[in-house]
């Protein structure tokens, strides 16, 4: 199979070479850590030292939106809970403000899949008008010819499983990249993690909720082939503690679609117990701009 998601002899070679610049495949190990935000300026110096910084990259990090699509069941939130092999989920995502986020402006259309223990993600971007059309109408228009065969695959799974929109995401993001003998590699730090169950318009003006304790970051550590032995010998001198976490389900879980799993982060319970560390008389506020 193509990574068009078609039989190579279907198309010809200059296609495959259109679609190769078009749809953007990536195939990484990933590991995921939880930090707490009074260590987090001990990580950027380190990760500064041997990597070089996203170039969208601020201090506090970029804004992050996710829009994930899943069936009434909830078929996709289980495949990640109950850890199957091969696993997927189908998400639309835009960088940016949102009050910058129009029918014209550019998003990501992304299927991301597990296969044993490699992260696959292939995605094309596309306006945001295109994305709301196939992934809400079911209607494929106005796309590029070479992003067919990946709009037909992602327009499959919409009709087949029946997705609709169920939860959206939101954070900053800190970014950084590896070169040299550490190329493919990439570390990100994720800033107050927030979600939503409705408005699912990706520039809507609504309030969203904290989904991860306001005082904890998530650092992944995404590597083409195996992760640097100084990526794990940092993180357990910053006591960077692994966690099995999924931002989709911490949220589908924070509103209740789904009962809590042995993965879910107490949101509610670090407040409390963050309050009282601080001395203060309430709880630290769950919902965030």
């Amino acid at each position: 199979m193509s990574e068009t998601g078609m039989p190579p002899d279907s198309i010809g070679s200059g296609h495959l070479r259109r679609t190769a610049s078009a749809l953007h495949s990536f195939n990484r190990f990933e590991i995921k850590y939880l930090l707490s935000y009074e260590e987090v300026p001990r990580l950027r110096e380190e990760l500064a030292a041997r990597m070089e910084a996203d170039p969208f990259t601020t201090r506090g990090g970029y804004p992050v939106t996710s829009l994930y699509y899943d069936s009434t069941s909830l078929r996709y939130y289980w495949e990640k809970i109950e850890g199957l092999r091969f696993r997927r989920k189908l998400r639309v995502r835009a960088y940016g403000e949102r009050h910058e986020r129009h029918d014209d402006s550019p998003v990501y259309i992304e299927i991301k899949q597990r296969v044993n223990r490699v992260t696959q993600k292939r995605r094309v971007k596309v306006p945001y008008l295109l994305a709301r059309e196939l992934c809400d109408e079911r209607v494929l228009i106005g796309h590029e010819p070479e992003q067919r065969p990946f709009l037909e695959e992602v327009l499959g799974l919409v009709e087949g499983h029946g997705l609709r929109p169920t939860a959206i995401t939101a954070y900053n993001r800190e970014a950084y990249l590896g070169s040299d003998a550490d190329l493919g590699l990439r570390v990100t730090i994720d800033h107050r993690v927030r979600g939503r169950d409705r408005d699912f318009h990706l520039g809507a003006e609504v309030e969203n909720r904290l989904i991860i304790p306001p005082h904890k970051a998530i650092v992944e550590v995404k590597a083409n082939e195996r992760v640097p032995y100084w990526v794990t010998d940092m993180a357990a001198r910053l006591g960077m503690s692994v966690v099995r976490i999924s931002k989709y389900c911490q949220s589908i879980e924070a509103f209740g679609q789904a009962p809590r799993s042995v993965f879910h982060l107490p949101v509610e319970e670090d407040f409390s117990v963050h309050a009282k560390r601080e001395g203060t008389a309430t709880p630290a506020p769950s919902v965030d701009k």
